[in-house]
This record gives C-alpha cells, sequence and structure tokens, in this order.
C-alpha cells in the first residue's frame, strides 16, 4: 500500500501544532501559578491586597483600560476595579486570602458570550508580576 506525503505529514503537523499550544498554555503561566477560567484568568498571588491594589490601577494605565468603577465589601476583603478598553469591559476582582496572599481575577468581556481569555491573562500576569 502506498501511503503519499500529506497522509503522513498532517498527523505530524497536528501534533507539532497541538504541542506547541500545550507548551505555550503551559509557559504563560510558568512561575506566576495563572490559570485560565471560564471567563479569564485566575491567581493567587503572594502579595498583600494593598499592594495589588496599587499594580492593579498602574496595569489598568499601562494597557489603557480606561476606569469606570470600584467596589469593596463592607469588611475590605473583596475589591472589584472595573473598566473598559475598546470593546472590552474589564473586571479585576481581588480577595485577600491572608495577611499575605491575594486571589487575583481579571475577565475581558467582548459581548455576552465572548470573553478574551489572552488579554485577560495578560493583564493579571502584569498585575502579579515580581
Amino acid at each position: 500500500m502506498r501511503v503519499t506525503r500529506p497522509a503522513v505529514a498532517a498527523p505530524f503537523l497536528l501534533s507539532v501544532l497541538l504541542g506547541g499550544c500545550f507548551l505555550a498554555a503551559a509557559g504563560a503561566g510558568a512561575g506566576t501559578g495563572i490559570y485560565f477560567t471560564s471567563r479569564g484568568a485566575e491567581s493567587l498571588v503572594e502579595l498583600p491586597m494593598d499592594g495589588l491594589v496599587a499594580r492593579t490601577q498602574a496595569a489598568f494605565t499601562e494597557f489603557g483600560v480606561r476606569p469606570v468603577g470600584e467596589n469593596i465589601d463592607h469588611d475590605g476583603d473583596t475589591r472589584e476595579f472595573r473598566g473598559t478598553k475598546e470593546d472590552l469591559d474589564v473586571t479585576v476582582k481581588l480577595e485577600r486570602k491572608n495577611s499575605g496572599t491575594t486571589q487575583v481575577e481579571v475577565t475581558a468581556r467582548r459581548n455576552l458570550v465572548e470573553w478574551d481569555k489572552g488579554f485577560a491573562q495578560t493583564l493579571l500576569a502584569r498585575i502579579a508580576a515580581p
């Protein structure tokens, strides 16, 4: 039986492409503990919330996100920052886990059913960067 080159090349190409995606996804969160959620990206950051508030505001400025609102719960253990960038509604939620650790969740919603996880991951990486 004769096998043509495209038949042999297709599985090889597919494995290379999928392997590359896996490595890129693994590398995106390497060392930062960033992982994707159904709507964005999250990370448990070893920094107090106060430091992350300043980093969030700086990241909004750096990435051209226009702030439109901020919520603080009654205990101050959860803060939420909302902003817009072009067609994205951006939300950063900071939740204090203890005095030196904060859960950070970033979402970037394009419309009712579409989310820009790549932008959320990039913004979170900037906020969580050492």
